[in-house]
């Protein structure tokens, strides 16, 4: 897969910053061509200190981004309402989008508060509207943040999930039996149409599955990390030293980085 780069780092401070070097370089090559940085925010626990480095001022990537073009959105979201601590929004919000001081014009979040499908249809309105597309187009991110769990699902996107096989909308809302609950997450054909995707991933108890994401047989349905392959962009995934512990051929074969700082 041409378009995939893997970069292994040795921990998740070094993963992270790593992270932050490469949302630099694509925000700034967004800002030298007159556009707006159009970025979805992914939650859990291993974006929080990617979002902290961003926004330290005694860093330098704080500086060199023009977050007054910045707009960002988010991939996927609880059916929470903003303030609750589940809700992707608010970690967020916490550790990146209020420490820069973003205008909340610059700020398009789902509104988990609402009944899920209506949550869903209303997301929907504000990318079309935002992104100026009309049904038959899909909207496309410069970047979307994604994660990767221990079971291989990314955004709200789970293991044999109705919205795997979505094709016509840009947002659902999908019941995830896991939690018996419902999510609400971007779409493949929206993740796929993004020029840059990046995976964060860390941690001995994805090794497992992110070799199979990686390097197994296709099999989108049980490993719907696999999904995300999109066709005019590229992927970035930033592991660290545990996640990628199991990778073999990844490592000889692949575009394979290796930049590996102890």
């Amino acid at each position: 897969m041409n378009n995939r780069e893997v970069i292994v780092l040795s921990n998740l401070e070094e993963l992270s910053r790593a992270a932050a070097e490469k949302f630099v370089e694509l925000a700034q090559a967004s800002a030298g061509g007159g556009y707006s940085f159009k970025v979805a925010l992914s939650g859990g626990a291993t974006p929080k200190s990617l979002y902290a480095l961003l926004a330290n001022e005694s860093e330098p990537f704080r500086r060199a981004v023009d977050w007054g073009k910045a707009n960002f959105f988010w991939s996927d979201e609880r059916c929470v309402p903003p303030d609750d601590e589940a809700s992707n929004y608010r970690m967020a919000n916490e550790f990146l989008l209020k420490p820069l001081g973003i205008s909340p014009a610059n700020v398009h979040r789902f509104k988990g508060e609402l009944e899920a499908q209506e949550a869903a249809a209303d997301y929907e309105r504000i990318l079309r509207l935002i992104f100026n597309t009309h049904d038959s187009l899909v909207p496309r991110f410069d970047l979307i943040f994604l994660g990767m769990g221990a079971d291989g699902h990314t955004a709200s996107l789970f293991p044999d999930s109705e919205a795997l096989d979505e094709a016509d909308k840009i947002v659902a809302a999908p019941f995830v039996e896991k939690f018996l609950k419902f999510r609400l997450t971007l779409t493949p054909p929206v993740i796929n149409r993004a020029a840059n995707v990046i995976f964060q991933v860390a941690g001995t108890d994805k090794a497992d599955v992110l070799r199979e994401v990686l390097e197994g047989e296709y099999n989108p349905r049980k490993f719907p990390a696999q999904i995300v392959n999109p066709k005019s962009g590229k992927v970035f995934w930033f592991l660290d030293e545990a996640a990628a512990e199991k990778l073999i051929l990844t490592r000889k074969y692949e575009n394979f980085t290796g930049r590996l700082r102890r």
